[in-house]
Parts: structure tokens; sequence; C-alpha cells
């Protein structure tokens, strides 16, 4: 049989059907002489065609359009055959024929009916890159959507957030105002506050002469007005003192030191702040006296000793301090004469050194008996300015007072703060260094100002520690920098500390400072327990990821040992293990 597209399936044999002629939507046709090889392709307005044949006037046919009819037609004597309203595809018009003698089928004709163009492969091609268009354009609208929603939600967040921390840090100040900072982050996180005893306080009860008699006299706007002045002037100076304010109780003012930060300079400060509000005060009474109006005289009492400070109340809440201490100080005060500072026998006895006190006997005190009771009368001499003011000598032997306080806070912050696997440089080691520090600077005789730095480096010089074992020297810095000018330190005095500390850590020495802090910090390489101590050093750094075997550990530390060299004489003699038997012991440990 032909194959669907030769010619013999258009011509045939002799006796075979053929085909003549093609009629397309009847009003086209095509002559099959006409055709070419190709098969036809109609557009699908073209959808009905008829097929011709001419054949032996004896034949019948039957007729199959393959991709449209099921099944073959019944037989006709007609060569003629028209299908209308073919839809889109491929087609192949089969026909079988019968002359009487012969039986034969052909396939006559190939062609392919297109579908509309909007049906094509490339429009569904592109139908489907639309519909893709058209979701991704509603996904990213959408995101666009949720994203624009998501920042304004952000905003609106940050805003809140924002009015929170505002508000947040008001209702903190508000507080901190009322309250000793300690205490008010303890009533914020814990809603109440622990009742302290202190038991080094000193109290300063201060009062206006005659003011009973003043208040009658005088318009209660001034009165307020004037007094809002005085206690104005007072909260400033207590506060840069670093003393608590307590209450004002009418003309009455009530302030402490020593809380609720402990320190052993607080009398000292105290009659500072005294001797700065007699002062003031001083020049008011002489400037309402060239004015001709009334003036105002104040009585301050001083006492030092036991408190129990904490809050009273529920809603409004106040900070107090109790004991026979304020009831003392109290009774100062009213013991006391008109611009005068009284103060107790206890406290004379912390602050005679600084002060000028004029003795006024074994006063009568009620409830009290008789107590011993003492004017001051301002800074002594040698350490004061023209002013009258304290002098250079007179901070350095605060400092010198300070640098315990301060010794003893960086021990509790070791203890406290200091991760557990500090096995060697902990408040042990800082103990060590700063007494060795001291010995030495005592035996070397250096100056009181070299020696307060020099003391406070070897306080701080461990402490970076604590917070970066990487980078211990900046975080030591840190610590200093935030620590000592809350203890009355100048930034001249913080760099020099520094100095020393950079010193240290670079083994570099300038001077008899860097000197004796360098013999300090490795006192412990000429003691008997110096074994121990690296020990527990190369057990440090093998948590911090400085790992090394025993005998690379053995090796660093001869080498260190032998490199090693005290530098003040004071630490030479002071070397209880000499370098030689301290490495027999080195070696020793391995075995």
């Amino acid at each position: 049989m032909p194959g669907p597209s030769g010619a013999t399936d258009l011509q045939g044999a002799q006796d075979d059907p053929v085909l003549k002629r093609i009629f397309i939507n009847s009003d086209s046709i095509i002559k099959t002489d006409e055709l070419n090889k190709e098969q036809l392709v109609l557009d699908f307005r073209h959808h009905n065609i008829a097929f011709d044949l001419e054949g032996a006037e004896s034949n019948v046919y039957q007729y199959l359009l393959k991709g449209y009819d099921k099944s073959w037609s019944s037989w006709h004597e007609l060569g003629y055959k028209e299908y209308t309203n073919l839809p889109p595809g491929k087609y192949y018009f089969n026909v079988r024929y019968f002359t009487g003698s012969k039986t034969g089928e052909l396939i006559l004709f190939q062609f392919k009916v297109l579908p509309l163009w909007y049906f094509s492969f490339i429009a569904i091609i592109l139908y489907v890159c639309l519909a893709a268009l058209v979701y991704w354009f509603l996904y990213a609208t959408q995101n666009l959507r949720f994203a624009r929603t998501q920042h304004m939600l952000e905003q609106i967040i940050n805003k809140r957030t924002e009015d929170l921390i505002v508000e947040k840090e008001k209702s903190e100040t508000l507080l901190a105002n009322v309250l000793p900072k300690n205490t008010a982050s303890e009533i914020m996180e814990k809603g109440k506050a622990t009742k302290i005893k202190y038991n080094f306080v000193t109290v300063l009860f201060s009062d206006i002469q005659g003011f009973t008699k003043i208040a009658e006299e005088t318009n209660p706007e001034v009165l307020i007005d004037e007094l809002d002045k005085f206690f104005f002037y007072f909260d400033s100076v207590v506060e840069r003192l670093g003393i608590e304010k307590i209450k004002t109780i009418g003309d009455a003012y009530m302030c402490a030191g020593g809380i609720p930060e402990k320190n052993r300079t607080n009398p000292v400060e105290v009659i500072l702040a005294a001797l700065e509000m007699q002062v003031y005060m001083s020049r008011l009474k002489e400037t309402s006296e060239l004015e001709g109006m009334k003036f105002w005289d104040i009585r301050i009492g001083i006492h030092t000793g036991t408190v129990v400070a904490g809050v009273v109340g529920q809603k409004k809440l106040s900070y107090d301090i109790w004991g026979d201490t304020v009831n003392t100080a109290s009774r100062m005060e009213s013991s006391g004469e008109a611009g005068k500072i009284n103060i107790s026998g206890t406290t004379y006895e912390f602050v005679k050194e600084f002060f000028v006190c004029e003795h006024r006997g074994r006063m009568p005190v009620k409830y009290k008996g008789e107590l011993d009771m003492y004017f001051v009368n301002g800074i002594v001499p040698e350490l004061r300015d023209e002013d009258g003011r304290p002098n250079k000598k007179f901070i350095l032997k605060m400092q010198m007072i300070k640098l315990q306080d301060i010794e003893e806070l960086i021990i509790k912050m070791f203890d406290d703060e200091a991760p557990p696997d500090l096995y060697f440089h902990n408040s042990s080691l800082m103990k060590s260094v700063s007494n060795q520090a001291e010995l030495l600077a005592t035996a070397e005789k250096i100056s009181e100002e070299e020696f307060v730095t020099l003391k406070l480096a070897s306080i701080f010089l461990l402490t970076g520690y604590i917070n970066d074992y990487d980078k211990p020297l900046e975080a030591s810095f840190s610590t200093a920098e935030e620590i000592l000018p809350r203890y009355g330190f100048d930034l001249d005095s913080i760099n020099e500390v520094k100095r020393i500390i950079q010193n240290s850590f670079s083994n570099k020495q300038e001077n008899t400072t860097d000197n004796i802090l360098h013999d300090a910090r490795y006192d412990y390489m000429g003691r008997v327990d110096y074994i121990k101590l690296t020990d527990k050093l190369l057990r440090e750094e093998s948590e911090y990821g400085k790992s090394h075997s025993r005998k690379e550990w053995i090796d660093i530390q001869r080498k260190l040992l032998i490199d090693h060299e005290f530098i003040t004489k004071t630490g030479n003699l002071l070397r209880s293990v000499q370098v030689e038997d301290q490495i027999v012991a080195l070696q020793e440990s391995t075995e």
C-alpha cells in the first residue's frame, strides 16, 4: 500500500480512484495537479473540506477521515465526500474501493487544520507565562503589602517601645531621685527593698535658727521659695560629694555619708559638705543684712555610728535610716549654735587630722547624758588653699584612705563576677600583687602621689581577665575608667594608672613604679608555691583554648624563669626560692 504523502497516493494505479479536486469552504477549489508533496495546512476558518474522486464508473467507495471518523463509512457509488466543522488537528483521508474484480485501500490526502491563534501552542505558552507573571505580580504585591504592613507595625512597635523606654527612664530617674540607685534597682527587680545595717555612717542634721518666728513674719510663698533655694544648693553639694540625701522636714535637712555604698571617708566628706553649707548660708546672711532683710542662720549637727537603712511605705515610698546614731546626730544639731557645725566626739576621732576642731567639753544631751562635742572651724592649715578649700595634700590624704575601699570593691568583683575557671588570675593573685606592690613601694620609698597610682594600677591590673580573657588590657582600662571617677579621681590620675598597667602588660619599665609593679606581678615565680601556681595557670589557659603539652609547658616556664629578673633590690631580697631550685622543682613535677 502506498504511503500517505507519496505521488501514488494522489494519482494511484490505472484502475485506482484518484483525487481530482478538493473543495475548501465550498468556495475554494484545489486541483490535485496543483498540489505539492507537502501536506496541506488550513487555518481554523477553512475547516470545511470536500474531496472529489475520479475512477471507474463501476467503483463503489468507503471513506475514513483518520483523526475525525471513528469507523469507515458505508459503501457509496458517488466519489465525493464532504466534512464540515472540522476541529483543529491532523487528518488522513482514506478510501476503500471496489471495482467488481478488485478491492483496494488508499490514503489519498493528508492535511492539517490549525487551531484559533489563541489556542495555539505558542499562545498556550504565552498564557502560561502570563499566568505566571500575574501570579508573580499578585505574590509580589501581596508581599509588598505585607512588608508595608509589617513596616508600619514595626514603626508603631518601635515608637511605642521608645515611648516605653522614655517613660521607663523617667520612672527610673524619678525613683532614683527619691531613693538610692541600688535600692531603686532592687525595688524595680523584686518589688521591695531589703533593710540593711551599716556600721560606719555619718549623719548630718541641719536646722534654720528661729524658723518658727521667721515663718510667722514671712509671706508663705517667699518662705517656700527661700527654703527651696537653700535645699537645692544643699542637694548639689551632697550629690557631688557622694552623700545620700535622706529627707527634709520643714526647715530641717538630713543626709548621710557611707550609704548605700560603704566607704571609709564618709565622716570627712560629710563635714566638707557641712562647711560648704555653712559658707553658703554665711554669704546669704551678709547679703540679707546689707539689704535690710531677715537673715537665715543655720545649725548643723553631725555624728558617726551604726544605722539601719531601708524603704518604708507601700505606695508613697520613702528611704529612711534608723538607730541611735540618727538620734545622736539630731541632738548634736539641737545642742549646737547658730552658724556653727557641732560634731560628736566619735566623729572627731575620724576627722581630727583633716579639720581644726574646738572642743566644747562634755555637754548634756537629752536621754544620752554628757557627750563630748566639737565645733568644726575649718580645714587644718596645711591641707587647705588660700580660699580655705581642700588642697592637693588634702585630696591625696583622702585618696590614701579610698584605696582600701577600692581594693575591697575589686576583691568583691572578683569573687562575685569572675568565671569559675580563672584558677590563676583570681582574687588571690590580685591581693598578692596589690600587697606586694605596697610592700615594695614602702621599701623603695616612693612619693605618696606615686604610691596612689601604683596601688591603683596593682588593684586594676588583672580585672580585665574577668570580662575579656583574650583582651585583658583593654578590659582593665574600661573597669578603671568606670570606677575611679566615682571615687573622685581626675583624668590625669586615671591616665597615669592606665600607663602603668600598659607598661606592665608590655613588660616595659620607664620609672620606679613600673619596676615595682613588674616585681609584684611576677613575685609568684620566687615563691615556694610556684609549682602549684604554674599548674593553675596551665589549667586556666587550657580552659581558654591555649593548650600545651606538659613538656611544652615545662619548656616555656623554664625559659621564663631563666630570662626573668627582679628589678628592684627589695624584690630580689624577698625572693624565697632561687631560679635554679625552681627549675629543679619544675623538672621534678613532670616525673
